[in-house]
C-alpha cells in the first residue's frame, strides 16, 4: 500500500513539473499570451502579424499585439533584437535570415540578425510545434485547437542553407506562401529589377546599335548589334557608359546595393575581336573577358555587388584572373539532363568541373538550377530523386544563393509538390527529400489517395532511370514513348491515378487536386498518339475533349513558357491531327534529295515528308532540316497525276534557331529531267517568339500533269539581328508536304 502511494505522489508530481513546464498561447479559446514587437522594425511586424493570424485561426482567439517592451511579463512572445543581450545567446552564430527561438526562461524568444529571421522563425514554431502546413497558394492546413502551449525546454538556432533562395512556384503570388517557404524575389535584391540577361537593358542595341555597332560583338567577321548580341568587352566607351549607367542606377535605388551585369540570353554570341579574343585565349575560357570587366566596375564601386552569369558558353571558369569579393557567379547548368544527378551524367560531370574551378577562385557563387521542361510544363518530369543531391553539392561548392526555376505553373507535373520540396531544401538541403513527398502527398492529396500517387512517382522514376534516355529541359512526352511512356507504363500510370481518383471522390478538394495531377499522363497520351498513324480518329477526339473539359474545370490553362494556352492547343490538335487528308497525292510517295539535310534533323528523309505524319510543335524526328543553306529535293508520285496544290508545313520555333525560310518553289515534270516552274512563295519575316506551325501553298491557275515534283527552298541566311542567335546560320524545317 505504502508502495502505492509513493508512486501516486511521484505520478502526481510529474504531472505538477509537466504543467509548470509548458507556456500557455491560448486558455479555453482566450488569449494567454500577447506579441511583444518593436513597430519600427517592418520584418518583425510582419511576423507579429503572422503569428497573431495564424493563432486565431487555430484558436479563435486573438493575442494581442505590444509595441512597447517596457511592459513584458512572463508568457509573452518577443520578436524582435530590442532583447538583446540574451544570456547564452552568441547573436554572431546567426546567418542572413537565420534566427534564435527560444522558450528557456519563461518567454518565447524569437531574435534575428540579418533579413526575415523573425519572420521564418514564426513560421517554424506554426510548423513544428502546432502542426501547421501551407501546401500552396491559400492552403493552410491545421487542426483547430482551444489551448495552445509551448514547452518551455526549445532552444534552438536555424540558419538557412543559401541566403538567397527563389523558386518559380506559381503560388509565390500569395504573401503568405512567399514567407511561409522563405522565399525570394530578384525585385527584392537587385537594383531596378536588372538581375539576369541585362547587357542589352543597360546598353540598349536600340539606343547605339546604328551609330556604334563597334560596341557590340564581332560576331562571323562583323560587330553586329541586336537584343542578344553582346557587348564588345574590351572596348573602353563601352565601359564608361555602362560605369557612368551604373552609378545613376545606384543613386536612383538608393536602398539596393546589388545588380546584375550580365550576358544576354543568346548562342554565341560573344564578341570575337582581337582584344576579347587574347583575354578569352589566355584565360581558357570564354569567361575571362566577362570578369575582367566585372572586375573593373567591382573596383570602381566597391560598396556594391556585381553578378554576372557563367552561362551557357561562359561557364567554365578563368585560369589566371579571379572574381572580386564582390563579383557574384551566378553559374547556370542549364544544358545539363535531370534523369541523374549532375555526377552522374557526362554533360552534369562536365558542369561539376566548373563548378568546382570556380569554388576555388570564389566564395561569391549563385546557382541558377533548373527542374523544368520550358516546352511541356504539362510533360511528366520525374527529378525528385535528383533536388537533394544537386543542392547539397552546391552547397558543398560555396552557393550562397540558389534558384531553382521548377515547373511552377498551375496543373503542371506535380508544381506543387515541386515547388513544396525544393523550397524546404533550399533551407536545409540535408532533408530527406523522399520524406518531404510523402508528407506532403498525404497532407495535399489525401491519405486514401497518396499510396498510389507515390507508387505512381516512383514508378516514373525507374522507369526513366532504366531507359537510358535522358530528361532534357525541352522535352516532349514523344522524347519518352519508348521510355518512361512506353505503352504499358502509360497503362500501368493511369490505373494508379484512377484508384487515386477513385478513393478521393468523398472529399471535394482532395478529388480535384488528383484530377490535377492526372492531366500530364492524358496530356501524354495525346501527344504521342499523333506520332503514329490514327486509326481511331473518334477514340482519340473523345480523349481530346476530356482533357480540354478537365482543364477547363481545374482552370488549367498554361502549357509551356511561351504561355501557349491548352484551349489553343486542343483546337489546333483536332484541325492539324484529326483532318482526314488521304486525298493526298504525295502521301507514301518516293523523296530524294539534291541538297542534303542537315543532322539531327535528317531522320528517314525518304519517307518524313510524306508520310502523312505531323510533327510537334518541339523538333523531333518527323522534321527534316536545313541550316545555313538552301533545301532542294524531287517527290516522285510514282505515276504522272493532275496536280493543282501543294502545301509545305513549317515549323517556327526561334528558339532552336528554326525561323521560316525566304521562300519556297515548286517545279513540275513527267520524266525527271524537263522541269516547269509550278508557282513560288514568299514567305514574310515572323518575329514571334511563340513555336507555331506556318502552312505555306502554291497554287496554279489550272491543273498541271506530273509525276516528279521538284522543290527549292531558300534560307534566309544567317540569324537576323532580332534573334537569339544573331550572326549564326538559321534552320528551317519541314515535316511534310501535301500534293492535290
Amino acid at each position: 500500500m505504502k508502495l502505492r502511494s509513493k508512486f501516486f505522489w511521484l505520478f502526481l508530481c510529474i504531472i505538477a513539473f509537466s504543467s509548470t513546464a509548458q507556456i500557455p498561447l491560448v486558455r479555453d479559446g482566450k488569449p494567454h499570451s500577447r506579441i511583444i514587437v518593436d513597430p519600427s522594425d517592418s520584418i518583425d511586424m510582419q511576423a507579429a502579424i503572422l503569428m497573431q493570424d495564424f493563432v486565431k485561426r487555430i484558436s479563435n482567439a486573438e493575442l494581442p499585439i505590444i509595441t512597447d517592451s517596457r511592459q513584458i511579463k512572463k508568457g509573452d512572445i518577443l520578436l524582435g533584437n530590442f532583447q538583446l543581450p540574451i544570456q547564452g545567446l552568441d547573436p554572431t552564430k546567426l546567418t542572413e535570415d537565420g534566427f534564435y527561438l527560444s522558450t528557456k526562461d519563461g518567454y518565447i524568444r524569437i531574435v534575428k540578425r540579418k533579413g526575415k529571421g523573425t519572420i521564418y522563425g514564426i513560421v517554424t514554431l506554426l510548423e513544428d510545434y502546432f502542426g501547421v502546413r501551407y501546401y500552396a497558394a491559400n492552403t493552410a492546413v491545421f487542426k483547430s485547437d482551444k489551448n495552445l502551449t509551448l514547452a518551455e525546454n526549445i532552444t534552438r538556432i536555424d540558419n538557412p542553407s543559401f541566403r538567397y533562395r527563389q523558386t518559380q512556384a506559381y503560388s509565390t503570388k500569395d504573401p503568405i506562401y512567399k514567407m511561409w517557404h522563405r522565399l525570394e524575389e530578384p525585385s527584392e535584391v537587385f537594383a531596378d529589377h536588372l538581375w539576369v540577361h541585362t547587357f542589352d537593358r543597360i546598353l540598349p542595341s536600340k539606343e547605339f546599335g546604328k551609330s556604334h555597332p563597334e560596341y557590340y560583338a564581332l560576331i562571323n567577321g562583323e560587330h553586329r548589334p541586336g537584343w542578344a548580341s553582346q557587348w564588345c568587352l574590351t572596348n573602353p566607351e563601352v565601359f564608361d557608359i555602362v560605369a557612368h549607367r551604373v552609378d545613376s542606377i545606384f543613386k536612383a535605388n538608393p536602398d539596393k546595393n546589388m545588380i546584375s551585369i550580365s550576358q544576354n540570353d543568346g548562342h554565341d554570341t560573344y564578341c570575337t575581336c582581337e582584344n576579347c579574343t587574347a583575354i578569352n585565349e589566355y584565360e581558357g575560357s570564354l569567361s575571362g573577358s566577362i570578369i575582367h570587366f566585372l572586375n573593373k566596375l567591382a573596383a570602381r564601386f566597391p560598396d556594391k555587388e556585381f553578378s554576372t552569369l557563367a552561362y551557357m558558353y561562359s561557364v567554365a571558369p578563368p585560369k589566371h584572373v579571379k572574381p572580386l569579393s564582390n563579383v557574384n557567379i551566378m553559374l547556370c547548368n542549364i544544358e545539363c539532363t535531370r534523369e541523374v544527378t549532375l555526377p552522374e551524367n557526362e554533360i552534369g560531370q562536365k558542369f561539376v568541373s566548373d563548378m568546382e574551378g570556380w569554388a576555388k577562385i570564389t566564395d561569391n557563387i549563385f546557382v541558377w538550377d533548373y527542374g523544368i521542361d520550358f516546352d511541356n510544363y504539362l510533360s511528366p518530369f520525374p527529378n525528385f530523386h535528383v533536388l537533394q543531391p544537386n543542392m547539397k553539392l552546391f552547397k558543398d561548392n560555396k552557393t550562397t544563393m540558389h534558384f531553382s526555376q521548377i515547373a511552377g505553373s498551375k496543373g503542371g507535373d506535380f508544381s506543387e509538390l515541386r515547388s513544396y520540396v525544393v523550397s524546404q531544401l533550399m533551407w536545409d538541403t540535408s532533408l530527406n527529400s523522399d520524406s518531404l513527398v510523402v508528407e506532403f502527398l498525404e497532407g495535399y492529396y489525401g491519405k486514401p489517395a497518396s499510396p498510389y500517387l507515390y507508387e505512381y512517382i516512383k514508378l516514373r522514376q525507374g522507369a526513366l532511370i532504366g531507359s537510358n534516355i535522358p530528361l532534357k529541359l525541352y522535352d516532349t512526352p514523344v522524347s519518352h514513348k519508348t521510355g518512361m511512356l512506353n505503352q504499358p507504363m502509360l497503362t500501368i500510370y493511369k490505373n494508379l491515378l484512377e484508384k487515386a481518383e477513385q478513393v478521393s471522390k468523398d472529399d471535394p478538394t482532395f478529388y480535384k487536386r488528383v484530377k490535377e495531377a492526372h492531366l500530364p499522363i492524358q496530356y501524354s497520351e495525346l501527344e504521342i498518339a499523333h506520332t503514329n498513324k490514327i486509326n481511331n480518329p473518334r477514340e482519340l477526339e473523345r480523349k481530346l475533349n476530356f482533357f480540354r473539359q478537365r482543364a477547363n474545370e481545374l482552370n488549367v490553362t498554361d502549357l509551356n513558357e511561351q504561355s501557349s494556352k491548352i484551349k489553343d492547343y486542343c483546337d489546333l490538335y483536332k484541325e492539324r491531327y484529326l483532318t482526314n487528308r488521304d486525298n493526298n497525292l504525295a502521301l507514301g510517295a518516293k523523296v530524294s534529295y539534291i541538297t542534303t539535310p542537315n543532322a539531327p534533323y535528317n531522320h528517314l528523309p525518304e519517307r518524313t515528308l510524306t508520310d502523312g505524319i505531323l510533327g510537334a510543335a518541339a523538333p523531333s524526328e518527323e522534321w527534316i532540316g536545313w541550316q545555313g543553306q538552301d533545301g532542294e529535293l524531287v517527290i516522285d508520285l510514282g505515276e504522272t497525276k493532275s496536280i493543282q496544290t501543294i502545301h509545305f508545313d513549317f515549323l517556327q520555333r526561334l528558339g532552336s534557331w528554326a525561323i521560316l525560310p525566304k521562300n519556297v518553289t515548286s517545279y513540275t515534270s513527267v520524266d525527271n529531267t524537263s522541269f516547269t516552274e509550278m508557282g513560288r512563295k514568299d514567305i514574310p519575316e515572323d518575329r514571334d517568339i511563340k513555336a507555331k506551325f506556318v502552312n505555306v501553298e502554291i497554287q496554279s491557275k489550272e491543273k498541271v500533269k506530273a509525276r516528279y515534283v521538284k522543290i527549292k527552298i531558300e534560307n534566309i541566311g544567317l540569324c537576323p539581328s532580332w534573334h537569339l542567335a544573331v550572326g549564326h546560320p538559321a534552320w528551317f524545317l519541314i515535316d511534310e508536304v501535301f500534293i492535290y
